[in-house]
């Protein structure tokens, strides 16, 4: 018999976590304080640099390129080797559960789309603001709401009769209505949106230090995640893998 690997984490996610291990090396023993700053500029989110009216003396580096990019430029960034550690462990479970279901194009598609809907949603709620936001929390919340859709279903990764394979992973997933019917779905929502709620309150920090968490973000990629899942799925409502929708 055949035996899964007790790792088995797709390339795909690996290759993630590598690109943000190596983006921090780079700021922090590569490039001097200036630099950084300079980096952080170009590639971090910033809302204030969709704001004409904020005089920020000077324009921003990276120009209208920036403007597009740094949606999802910043998840790749993090303030320190603990925000980087803590993103990585939470990317490891449902970025694999998710990547395993879409496969490596589409969970790239997936974290750059719900990136984005994390920083179009902290840009909703901090309008000219000149904080860069920066971290990948969004796209992993967004990868956590895709995996709400399959991983409770009966042979899912999580079902009382999880199967031994990639079978798990192609279960036919829950419909959106169906998400706000089953009991375990619910419960994960309740504690997902109260550990946000209490981030938003100042009564919890993710790294357990005085950086802000945009929390904002968090629920804007997890709506997106939770919302678009189905663009993305490869696997039809019967199950069968590789029937795509159009």
């Amino acid at each position: 018999m055949q035996r899964e690997p007790l790792f088995n984490i797709p390339p795909i996610v690996l290759i993630t976590i590598a690109v943000m291990a190596l983006v921090h090396v780079v700021r922090t023993m590569l490039l001097s304080e200036t630099q950084d700053i300079e980096f952080l500029l170009t590639f971090a989110f910033i809302p204030a640099r969709y704001d004409s009216s904020i005089v920020l003396g000077g324009p921003l580096p990276g120009g209208a390129a920036a403007d597009v990019w740094t949606f999802v430029t910043y998840s790749l960034i993090h303030a320190d080797w603990t925000h980087f550690g803590v993103n990585s462990i939470w990317l490891l479970p449902f970025g694999t559960a998710v990547a395993r279901r879409f496969g490596p194009v589409r969970f790239l598609a997936f974290f750059a789309v719900t990136a984005a809907a994390g920083a179009g949603m902290h840009l909703l709620t901090h309008a000219g603001e000149q904080a860069p936001m920066i971290g990948a929390s969004a796209a992993i919340s967004g990868t956590m709401a895709a995996a709400m859709r399959f991983a409770f279903q009966h042979g899912g990764p999580l079902g009382m009769l999880r199967e031994a394979d990639d079978d798990a992973y192609r279960v036919p997933a829950l419909s959106l209505v169906g998400v706000f019917s089953d009991a375990r779905v619910l419960m994960f929502l309740a504690v997902w949106f109260g550990i946000n709620i209490l981030f938003g309150l100042g009564s919890m920090s993710i790294t357990g230090g005085d950086q802000s968490v945009a929390w904002q973000a968090h629920i804007g990629g997890f709506l997106a995640g939770l919302i678009l899942f189905s663009w993305f799925d490869p696997v039809s409502r019967s199950g069968d893998y590789g029937a795509t929708r159009h």
